[in-house]
């Protein structure tokens, strides 16, 4: 089955018309546009921007269990050196819905998926669902390469396409008061031995 059926926006399925009784199951296919992602203060864009997402869905005694899977590319900025840079995604998200909850309970985070809305909390946000989705994967940084070197924090220059002229062991002079510190320290350090 997949989704865009009359009266729910795009991206968003109507869980009733999956009709799950206990013990069955269900996939649909959804076409999410996804936006861009920003890290580290930089945007990341989708490559491709629409995605084909997987909603498996498991309905129980309990409650459902749905379970979300699709692939993107983010691309931009390597966040050492700048150059373009791109970062393959693949999402396996889970969340779980239990029986009988309504929008009238309190909130429990470990009862309520919150991307179910409508009447009986019964139509899924699959768009938003992706897009939280893809924030969760996301590394501490994406780089251009593992051993990307990073540009000169003193001329800019990228060490990646050659070495700078700058010494490594130039001390930046805001840092000249915890160095000395190093320096007494190690020194009284090196008389309790």
């Amino acid at each position: 089955m997949t989704a865009g059926h009359r009266g729910v926006p795009e991206g968003v399925v109507d869980l009733r018309r999956l009709d799950l009784a206990p013990g069955a199951g269900a996939q649909v296919d959804v076409r999410v546009a996804l936006g861009d992602v920003t890290l580290g203060g930089q945007p990341y864009a989708p490559d491709p921007r629409v995605v084909d997402v997987r909603l498996d869905m498991g309905s129980s005694g309990s409650g459902l269990g749905m379970r979300l899977r699709f692939a993107t590319t983010l691309t931009g900025p390597c966040q050492r050196c700048l150059a373009p840079s791109a970062f393959g995604v693949e999402v396996d998200a889970r969340d779980f819905q239990a029986s009988g909850r309504t929008d009238a309970d309190e909130p429990d985070d470990d009862l309520d998926c919150e991307y179910l809305s409508g009447p009986l909390r019964m139509e899924i946000d699959v768009t938003e669902w992706a897009r939280d989705a893809v924030a969760e994967v996301l590394p501490m940084s994406i780089l251009c390469r593992d051993d990307c070197a990073g540009l000169c924090a003193r001329c800019g220059a990228d060490r990646n396409a050659a070495p700078c002229a700058c010494a490594d062991d130039e001390m930046d002079p805001r840092w000249a008061a915890l160095g000395e510190l190093k320096e007494r320290l190690g020194d009284s350090g090196d008389a309790a031995e």
